[in-house]
């Protein structure tokens, strides 16, 4: 497994050291990371851009097709494999609800070839808004250039508190 994701915290020894002493590898780590950080939060923000296209194609190309990617809609059961998270795309992007996403409180984890983003989703459908807390899991994909691959989507939508 690719450790690109992580900083190491050892100190470098001189043969690390650039030129002028700078830490090329720590700088190498620390970009590796920054790229890795900025490619998932893309395809995050592809996901979503996907999903207000109603473009399934898109949609299909960001997600890992095999039999442990999971999927819960908002009120579904979870689903799981490749046919039966596909099967919901079709259901949902062939319903004629148009939905605009307005994304916040983003943050990006990410350990070795496995990327998280926790976000949420408020969806405005015409007149009608709501938050859905999301859970967005990617895994590198090591088989061709795609990048990330989406493996897990939760969403749970959020209620009003009591108070308020």
């Amino acid at each position: 497994m690719c450790d690109r994701g992580l900083v190491s915290q050892a100190e470098p020894d001189d043969s690390q050291l650039g030129p002028n002493g700078a830490d090329e590898v720590g700088d190498t780590a620390e970009f590796l990371a920054e790229a890795d950080r900025l490619a998932v939060v893309a395809a995050n923000a592809a996901y979503y851009d996907a999903f207000e296209r109603r473009d399934f194609d898109a949609i299909s190309d960001l997600w890992e097709h095999s039999d442990r990617v999971l999927c819960t809609h908002p009120g579904w059961s979870t689903l799981h494999g490749w046919g039966s998270v596909s099967a919901s795309w079709v259901a949902l992007l062939s319903n004629s609800q148009r939905l605009q996403f307005i994304l916040t409180n983003e943050r990006v984890g990410i350990a070795g070839d496995s990327a998280w983003v926790s976000i949420d989703e408020n969806v405005i459908d015409g007149t009608e808004g709501s938050t859905v807390a999301a859970l967005n899991v990617f895994v590198r994909d090591q088989s061709n250039s795609k990048g990330w691959r989406m493996v897990v989507h939760h969403a749970s939508l959020v209620h009003a508190s009591l108070g308020s």
